[in-house]
């Protein structure tokens, strides 16, 4: 594979930081991880452009500039353990793995969480944990957890991910109305959580995060 330092750090010069991020821990991450490792085959030529990248049918990864955002947005801590829904083919948990303690990471397409354990493997990141389960229902056995990303759109959250959630932790996701999307945190306190809006963005909804559809006479 050729060496790709120079792409990460024209992503992170261009994309990034016009964005404002600029956070030592994300960037130090974003210019470390081969995000072509993370794509597949055929989208490495282009798995630094300023696009989502199509991973399987109504799955993509996000683009660097949403996912530093929202990475900006949770304030990450070191010593946290974070629930990564939706992880693909591993990027978000080894970007969060280089951040945090430890990354559990749940991906619910067979083939994806194969090859994202291979990948996390060939490249000596070993503070995560992936399973193949359905994202909807999260990890509760590892849990609970200071962070979650939820890495894709949404219109609901299911309960058993927000259990999941420590008291006083933080839990990102984007909220998708039609065309419209907004990231958004929210904050557990009193075993409530509080959303407040981050950013503009969108991305299609993941399996399970759909609102159940009513029928109209």
């Amino acid at each position: 594979m050729t060496d790709t330092t120079a792409l990460r750090t024209m992503m992170v010069d261009t994309q990034v930081r016009p964005s404002d991020v600029t956070k030592f821990p994300i960037i130090e991450a974003l210019l470390a991880i081969e995000r072509e490792a993370f794509v597949p085959a055929d989208k490495a030529p282009v798995a630094y452009m300023d696009e989502p990248i199509v991973l399987a049918p109504g799955r993509v990864l996000a683009d660097a500039r949403g996912f530093a955002k929202m990475l900006d947005a949770l304030d990450l801590e070191r010593d946290e353990l974070v629930l990564d829904l939706g992880c693909g083919l591993g990027y978000s948990a080894a970007v969060l793995a280089r951040m945090v303690d430890a990354v559990v990471a749940v991906e619910e397409d067979s083939d994806m969480a194969r090859d994202a354990e291979a990948t996390l493997g060939e490249k000596g990141i070993d503070n995560v944990a992936v399973l193949h389960a359905p994202l909807a229902e999260g990890a509760p056995k590892a849990g609970p957890y200071d962070v979650i990303v939820i890495e894709g759109g949404v219109e609901t959250i299911p309960a058993a991910i927000e259990d999941q959630l420590k008291e006083g932790g933080r839990i990102a996701a984007v909220f998708v109305e039609g065309a419209l999307g907004a990231c958004k945190i929210g904050h557990k306190s009193n075993g409530r959580i509080s959303w407040r809006m981050a950013f503009n963005t969108t991305m299609p909804i993941l399996p399970g995060f759909a609102l159940e559809k009513g029928f109209a006479l």
